[in-house]
């Protein structure tokens, strides 16, 4: 890569003709270091760019990241459970519990001190007594061969790195060093030899393993090969997303060669992980269970099964794409299991998109939907199950029973699809959330007939009638004539009321001609004639969700611009 080729790209990205994605590494590397030397200024459309690096931990930061996780827990069930009052022993159980990647789902940055399910409950319940049993192997996460398991030939924690300019290893090594841990990603390790472009890279040394037992050993890289005790035992090519893992059994305390190559390299961009593998890990997950005084179960999906063009192939899962909306069937397995020693089962779901939970939705006592709640998602999620935080999230999705209420994947028509035009009963619809207090609304004030064209003007009042403080979600549904191609219903604005316990307010929305519209089976965006139905609650009317309804007439027709 060379000065034209950067001029090219920069004036590109000023010009807003490109974005920085379209870049390749070396190049988006080289376009960040001269963007932090003051080399070039970003364009105004990329404001991220020039926020200081200080500033991205700052306690304003970190307060925003809390209030952002805080605010999208969903409390999908409880039956009294919620919010816990003060339990001596609990059992964590679950994959996801003690895992930073899933709260960070795709796409992301790489936090500086996240905070897992299970480090917030250790700090909301400090005198509680929690123990962690994953239950399951499945979705464990993999995590980096720190240095005390590694060594050099002479004895060095870690192991020699070799690094060439260019690929294929060509002649005489650039670079010689020690690493502690092979820990490259493409965010926050810079380059290893500044601006050489593709390079090759190779790791020697011996791992060693602190406990007997199988461990499933592996890489987070492209085109690159990992030998241990001169056995290829994993290879991955150039389109590889995630870790590629192969189990392999070690004895405590012995010693076995490692080499790992990567070529071409960009930086390079590698990490070597291993997790152990655990025996009878359900059996483990009963037994605590059985000793606690209530079961937290954090389990759901995360971005090893969902993603793009992942090389993922497990039941529900293809490619990274879902073949089902189920839970996991060993996830699901465990929680049954842990179920049948009678303790009580809170329920905290991980997950980017919707779940079919339908045992859990039966037989739990309480559901949490943390979905990747962030840095700050574990103190979120364990404020909520205490009440620190009173839950307010409402659903973004529809969570059907399952793939069979939706229609083929092939049909592209809308009939059948999401909450304005789905006609049977979900597991928990669109907009759903419960909160650890109650709220009415009423007073539901609107003009009995507009104008095609005009604006409507609706006022409501939302009371907290519950005994603690909470945030009110009013949202306001729309439901239009009977014409076809018109929605079941639409939602038109919705907005968050804090109130304390006994208090009231009176809501304000302004509905303009685009709000009131449809889209008709032409294609054509019009305000019709006709009655309308309005509904303004904590969720979709007909939900069981506390309500304030309406309706009015509209005159005329009305064509709007697309």
């Amino acid at each position: 890569m060379n000065s034209s080729d950067y001029d090219r790209y920069a004036d590109a990205v000023k010009q807003g003709l490109i974005g920085e994605s379209v870049m390749d590494d070396s190049l988006r590397r080289l376009f960040r270091a001269r963007i932090r030397l003051g080399l070039f200024d970003p364009p105004a459309m990329v404001p991220y760019a020039r926020v200081a690096e200080a500033e991205l931990m700052s306690p304003l930061h970190r307060a925003l990241a809390l209030n952002l996780a805080r605010e999208s827990m969903v409390l999908l069930k409880n039956n009294g459970v919620l919010p816990l009052k003060r339990p001596k022993r609990i059992a964590v159980v679950g994959p996801l519990a003690d895992q930073v990647d899933v709260l960070l789902g795709n796409y992301n940055g790489t936090p500086r001190n996240p905070v897992t399910v299970l480090d917030g409950l250790r700090k909301e319940f400090p005198d509680a007594q929690i123990v962690f049993e994953p239950g399951i192997n499945f979705l464990r996460a993999a995590v980096i061969v720190p240095s005390s398991a590694l060594a050099t030939e002479d004895g060095q924690p870690g192991l020699k790195a070799e690094y060439w300019r260019g690929a294929n290893f060509p002649g005489s090594a650039a670079l010689t060093r020690v690493d502690g841990t092979v820990n490259y990603d493409f965010d926050n390790s810079a380059p290893v030899l500044p601006e050489a472009g593709p390079l090759s890279a190779r790791w020697t040394g011996f791992v060693t393993a602190p406990e007997t037992g199988r461990y499933r050993v592996g890489l987070i890289a492209q085109s690159a090969k990992l030998w241990i005790d001169g056995k290829l035992v994993v290879e991955t090519d150039a389109r590889q997303r995630g870790p590629k893992m192969e189990e392999v059994s070690f004895e405590a305390g012995r010693k076995y060669a490692v080499k790992i190559e990567q070529t071409p390299a960009r930086g390079p961009v590698l990490k070597f992980v291993w997790t152990r593998v655990i025996d009878n890990p359900l059996e483990k997950a009963v037994t605590a269970a059985k000793a606690a005084d209530l079961v937290i179960a954090v389990t759901g999906i995360s971005s090893a099964l969902e993603g793009e063009e992942m090389p993922v192939n497990v039941p529900g899962f293809v490619s990274g794409d879902r073949t089902s909306l189920d839970m996991p069937k060993d996830e699901e397995d465990l929680l049954k299991a842990v179920r049948m020693t009678g303790k009580k089962l809170v329920v905290v779901l991980m997950n980017g998109s919707a779940l079919s939970v339908n045992w859990a939705a039966q037989h739990a006592d309480a559901i949490v939907d943390a979905w990747y709640p962030g840095e700050a998602g574990g103190t979120a999620v364990a404020q909520t199950l205490s009440g620190s935080n009173n839950p307010s999230g409402h659903l973004p999705v529809t969570f059907y029973t399952g793939v069979e209420q939706l229609p083929p994947f092939e049909d592209y028509s809308m009939k059948g699809r999401t909450y304005r035009y789905f006609t049977g009963k979900p597991l928990y619809p669109f907009g759903y959330g419960l909160s650890y207090t109650k709220f009415a609304y009423g007073d539901l004030k609107i003009a009995p007939r507009l104008k095609s064209g005009d604006p409507l003007s609706v006022d409501v009042t939302v009371r907290n009638v519950g005994k603690l403080y909470g945030d009110a979600v009013p949202q306001l549904y729309l439901s239009f004539p009977d014409t076809p191609g018109m929605p079941v219903r639409a939602l038109r604005a919705f907005t968050r009321v804090p109130l304390a316990a006994g208090a009231a307010q009176t809501i304000h929305f302004a509905l303009d001609p685009r709000d009131l519209s449809s889209v008709t089976d032409a294609g054509d965006r019009v305000v019709a004639a006709g009655a309308y139905k309005i509904s303004i609650g904590e969720g979709q009317p007909g939900t069981g969700a506390p309500v304030a309804q309406g309706s009015f007439m509209i005159e005329g027709n009305t064509n709007l611009p697309e």
